[in-house]
């Protein structure tokens, strides 16, 4: 017996079929838009030239060539200035007492914010952190750059940082960076220590710092 084939595709398996690749579609669609969207940040419209790294030993780029830290990759994968910013063991305490120099002066554009790793080793109380933080933060927006904040936790280690972090974020709206370190901290081929990354790693880390500040910095190269 023939099959009639115009028949066939009205099959209700067929309309079935139909749908739920449909709905499949419709759903991969929505999941690009929401990864895509770019969350309302404050000075936005910022009119500064360079992106300035603030950070610790992180940002410094401790373990690596000057031309292999992450500020570095950062400048050659964003097309944009870029200036490290960092010291060497650093706590946010000492950071605040340089913002003016260091940060401030340099027109930003958009300030990378790296720090909690040594007020943690020094045991500087978190509220301390997170006020010094918040001042800076403060001291750039009146600047008119933007901030992203970066999330230095690694899985369970500073995971209190994380979620500290996040809520900063979110009530100053600042862009998040969340997890710099992961698969980084516990793979020996990404480090040049126990804790600090090769150039493996800190290319790893400019590429997550650029996934999270890409939407608000495209402009500037003309896109």
């Amino acid at each position: 017996m023939r099959v009639n084939s115009h028949q066939d595709t009205r099959s209700p398996r067929h309309q079935k079929k139909r749908i739920f690749l449909l709905v499949i579609f419709l759903f991969g669609i929505f999941v690009l838009l929401v990864g895509c969207a770019r969350h309302k940040i404050i000075n936005e419209d910022s009119k500064g030239t360079n992106i300035i790294c603030f950070g610790d030993s992180i940002t410094y780029g401790y373990g690596a060539e000057d031309d292999q830290n992450y500020p570095a990759f950062l400048a050659k994968i964003t097309e944009l200035p870029v200036i490290n910013s960092g010291v060497d063991g650093e706590s946010s305490t000492k950071a605040l007492m340089r913002i003016e120099t260091d940060v401030l002066n340099k027109d930003p554009l958009l300030v990378i914010i790296e720090f909690g790793g040594n007020d943690f080793l020094d045991k500087v109380p978190i509220e301390t952190t997170i006020s010094n933080i918040k001042k800076m933060i403060d001291a750039i927006y009146a600047r008119g750059a933007m901030v992203a904040l970066v999330d230095i936790s690694a899985g369970v280690v500073l995971g209190d940082y994380r979620k500290i972090f996040l809520k900063i974020a979110q009530e100053k709206k600042t862009i998040f960076v969340p997890g710099l370190f992961r698969g980084i901290i516990t793979n020996p081929a990404l480090k040049s220590d126990f804790l600090h990354p090769n150039e493996k790693g800190y290319y790893l880390m400019a590429r997550r710092v650029y996934q999270a500040i890409s939407p608000y910095i495209k402009k500037r190269k003309g896109n």
